[in-house]
Formats: structure tokens, C-alpha cells, sequence
């Protein structure tokens, strides 16, 4: 079901200066987009067959942006890519997972994703990608 680790999602102040940060390192920007359903802007860095997700909140209110309040900038989440999310989602909740995301929904690069809460993956922030 779980096919790799998609990307690491790596919560940022500012996305200018941490991408100009991870090309000093030899990192290439894939893309950059916003995703206006969850108030972020994300940078995706290729690095090998994962990703690195660089991610800035675009409001005050967002999540990352309460993360970032709460933790500082650092590591936010792991997303896993799974060959069916529905089937991902129902398997996790069978087995008595708390869900964030009850369904999927459509995340970076149009792909549906969902995220299962710290308090059932021992405070790690699990996300998963489809496609």
C-alpha cells in the first residue's frame, strides 16, 4: 500500500531565503505554487526519487504558521505516497487511527492527500500523497 516517502515537508518563515538556502546545499526548485486551500506557499526540491517541501504560510491563521508559532521552523510533517488514498484512509481508521482528514483533498501539485494526527504515529505528522 505504501509505495516510498514522497517528500519531507519543512515548515519556513520565509520560502525566498530557505530555498536560496537548499540550492547553497545543491538542491534544484522544482516548482513553487500556492495552495490557497491550506494557506501556504511550498517549494518542492527533488532529491532523489523524495522530495523536500519547503513551506511558508501565507496567513496568519494557517497551520504552518501555527507550527511555526508553537515549534519554530524545522521538520512539520512526513508524507508517505500510497496507491489508493480512500483505501489508506479506511485502513488507518480501522485500525484505530486518529485522522486529521476523514477524506482526501487536493494538496501541491493537484495530488490528493490527506494527514493522519501526531497523537497516532508517536508525534510525527503523517501525510498521505497519491499519485
Amino acid at each position: 500500500m505504501i509505495k516510498k516517502i514522497d517528500h519531507i515537508g519543512i515548515a519556513v518563515g520565509d520560502l525566498e531565503s530557505a530555498v536560496e538556502q537548499y540550492k547553497k546545499l545543491g538542491f534544484e526548485v522544482k516548482e513553487i505554487e500556492e495552495v490557497e486551500e491550506q494557506k501556504v506557499r511550498v517549494a518542492m526540491l527533488p532529491a532523489g526519487e523524495s522530495k523536500i517541501e519547503l513551506i511558508q504560510a501565507t496567513s496568519d491563521d494557517s497551520p504552518v504558521a501555527k507550527f511555526i508559532e508553537k515549534k519554530g521552523e524545522g521538520i512539520h510533517h512526513i508524507a508517505v505516497n500510497v496507491e489508493n488514498i480512500e483505501t489508506a484512509l479506511k485502513n488507518a481508521k480501522g485500525n484505530g487511527l486518529q485522522l486529521i482528514d476523514e477524506e482526501p483533498r487536493i494538496g501541491a501539485g493537484g495530488k490528493k492527500i490527506a494527514f493522519v494526527h501526531p497523537k497516532s504515529t508517536k508525534g510525527v505528522l503523517l501525510e498521505f500523497v497519491e499519485g
